[in-house]
């Protein structure tokens, strides 16, 4: 029964949110409890053996823990850096002890409903997961309740509305031919995708492609990605690297379910196709938008939509090659843009601006979260050894496997040109001379933490996938691929 900690944890930091007085006490209790989740995942994640469910209502199998795991490592690096970023915000008056506490309370409720989201057996209760995580991120996006801030919540709520009305839509299409055409009076996903071949075609196909705009606008893949960059630019930035990190694959996971029942009933010809086309379309806008940006923080939100690109893709090539590289994908651009958002935060909280024409010297001013964002910069756009370079390139194998050429040659295109424009942009922020005037400063311990924490995945899976990771995600190919 571990699965009870991902909710009762977050609702006990929750409750403590209201009776700890001190930002800093709080934020030390809300990291213990994330590391306490933590090591529950990694419990759960190397022993797994077969699915588990729980009164029909929660089921685990190898995609839940895999995502679950991703989510936990990102909430816990967060946790780690968000006890300095919000203590640093008390003590400098831009919001109040009341307003951390309130930090906290949202940032309990967000990761909460994440943790929802993978383990709900009912499709339905999926669809409220991702809900409720637009709910609670939305207050976190405008947080400091500015001007600029404001509008992109509102902006957030608004779009991601529209899609999770569509993938209600679709959803309720599904469960329409799940109770016509196999009987099955339950949205529970065990059932009806042990039905899937007794569903309507026809019908299956329309379905499919609501959820697919539907979730995929909280995917943030393109063109529904708009809200994508002005909430990730605006949120608070800790809970940028979680929107960017996990909450976006937390529509995929949803996506995913619906991809399996689709491949089941259609064949993955269908899903193949959307993927694909929606993949390039993700790559194609966000190499636009990288090589013309000025603002970091949306540097780094388009850098987001182009990975989403790569794992859709991934998914829509559909080999065995591409699809583990996806899932790989999945957990790597979860800690590498994590660690870039850290670094990002630091840098606007220390030069008081983020547009990168007016940052330089970097590495100089900041020696630790320099080297960091050095070291992520090269991660982030795909250099061996990091664990990016090679899912991408478990990718491209995957497409020269499956045949397709053309496809593979646009994607490899697509990457190697937002390879330049990523190393362009950071390195003219990293390397110069620091403005006169500006102190040399250094990170709290916490802080290095956070970074430290993520970099160790960065580098490790790049040189070698944790054992217990390839069985997840060889376990999740195994349940897309219906094998």
């Amino acid at each position: 029964m571990q699965i009870i900690y991902f909710f009762a944890i977050p609702l006990i930091i929750m409750a403590a949110s209201f009776s700890v007085n001190n930002s800093k006490v709080l934020g030390r209790l809300n990291a213990l409890a994330y590391f306490a989740i933590l090591l529950s995942t990694f419990g759960l994640s190397i022993n797994f053996k077969e699915p588990l469910s729980f009164f029909n209502f929660f089921y685990v199998d190898a995609l839940s823990i895999l995502f679950l795991f991703t989510i936990s490592v990102v909430a816990f690096a967060a946790a780690l850096f968000s006890i300095d970023y919000i203590s640093k915000d008390v003590l400098s008056g831009a919001i109040s002890e009341k307003k951390a506490k309130t930090y906290y309370l949202l940032f309990n409720l967000f990761s909460l409903s994440m943790f929802f989201v993978p383990v709900a057996n009912n499709l339905g209760m999926v669809w409220i997961g991702i809900e409720l995580t637009t709910l609670a991120s939305a207050f976190l996006v405008g947080f400091y309740n500015k001007k600029a801030s404001l509008e992109a919540a509102w902006k957030y709520i608004i779009i991601c509305s529209v899609g999770i009305i569509l993938a209600l839509f679709g959803t309720i299409i599904f469960y329409y031919t799940a109770s016509t055409h196999a009987g099955i009076r339950s949205l529970n996903w065990t059932e009806i995708v042990s039905s899937a071949k007794s569903l309507n075609v026809n019908i299956v196909k329309v379905a499919f492609l609501f959820i697919l705009v539907g979730y995929g606008t909280k995917a943030g893949i393109a063109p529904m990605h708009t809200w994508l960059p002005d909430a990730h630019s605006q949120a608070i930035s800790p809970v940028s690297a979680m929107l960017s990190g996990v909450l976006l694959k937390t529509a995929i996971y949803a996506i995913l379910r619906f991809y399996v029942i689709t491949n089941i009933c259609v064949g993955a010809q269908f899903s193949s196709k959307l993927f694909i086309l929606f993949g390039l379309i993700s790559l194609g806008i966000a190499c636009g938008f990288l090589l013309v940006q000025k603002h970091i923080k949306r540097f780094l939100a388009y850098s987001s939509i182009e990975h989403i690109g790569v794992i859709i893709l991934g998914f829509g090539l559909g080999s065995g090659f591409a699809l583990y590289g996806a899932f790989l994908h999945i957990f790597n651009h979860a800690v590498t843009k994590s660690l870039m958002f850290f670094g990002a935060a630091n840098v606007v909280k220390k030069y008081k601006k983020d547009n990168m024409h007016a940052i330089r010297g970097i590495a100089s001013a900041m020696p630790f979260t320099g080297l960091m964002l050095i070291l992520g910069m090269f991660a982030i756009a795909g250099m061996p050894p990091f664990s990016i370079f090679f899912s991408e390139i478990f990718i491209a194998i995957g497409g020269f496997v499956k045949g397709s050429y053309l496809v593979t040659a646009f994607y490899l295109f697509f990457i190697v040109v937002i390879f330049g424009a990523i190393i362009y942009h950071l390195s003219r922020i990293l390397f110069g001379k620091k403005p006169q005037g500006l102190a040399v400063s250094h990170e709290a311990l916490s802080t290095k933490m956070a970074f430290i924490f993520l970099f160790i995945f960065i580098c490790t899976v790049g040189i070698k996938v944790p054992a217990f990771l390839n069985t997840l995600i060889m376990g999740a190919v195994k349940i897309v691929t219906n094998n």
